[in-house]
């Protein structure tokens, strides 16, 4: 045992359960202030709902929301923003900040695709998805009038009858 166990345990024992699994859960602000000395870092722009979700006080709707606004092409690039998305005060998430990473990521760039939303899309927007002929773009918007929205990537590769090897290059530029 080093000398800052003994003068701080708790902050010892948080430590320890990051290093040995640093994609956990964060339940606490002191477990944050941790992960941010360890260099545990969250990239707004990519985060899935289960990175949002590792930050206390953070709600599933939240999280969702989040990857959603990020998935249509909104940039996220301060923790205003963050705050304005989620409409929560800025104070809120202040003590998130040491971890949460802020990049732009062009919007042309491989990293970072436009994502369409296939239940509320217009056929043109689903037509300018790479991979998509019009054919296809067709097929997806009446199936949609005619069975109602598509449930997640899996409901419409079933209902469409789409190849495995189309539905894993799609997967990149829908959100459902």
């Amino acid at each position: 045992m080093g000398i800052s166990s003994k003068l701080n345990p708790q902050r010892f024992m948080i430590r320890q359960r990051l290093m040995s699994d640093p994609f956990c859960r964060l339940r606490s602000l002191p477990e944050v202030e941790v992960a941010a000395q360890l260099g545990i870092k969250i990239d707004v722009n990519q985060a899935s709902v289960d990175d949002w979700l590792r930050l206390p006080g953070i709600s599933i709707h939240q999280a969702r929301s989040l990857v959603e606004l990020v998935g249509m092409g909104v940039q996220l690039l301060c923790l205003e923003d963050v705050a304005a998305a989620i409409s929560v005060p800025f104070h809120r998430l202040q003590p998130l900040e040491p971890i949460l990473h802020f990049e732009y990521y062009a919007p042309e760039s491989s990293l970072n695709p436009q994502r369409v939303n296939p239940n509320i899309a217009s056929l043109a927007e689903i037509a300018r998805i790479p991979l998509v002929e019009t054919t296809l773009a067709r097929q997806i918007v009446r199936n949609r009038q005619e069975h109602g929205n598509y449930r997640n990537l899996a409901d419409l590769q079933r209902r469409l009858a789409l190849s495995s090897q189309l539905t894993s290059q799609l997967m990149y530029y829908l959100q459902f």
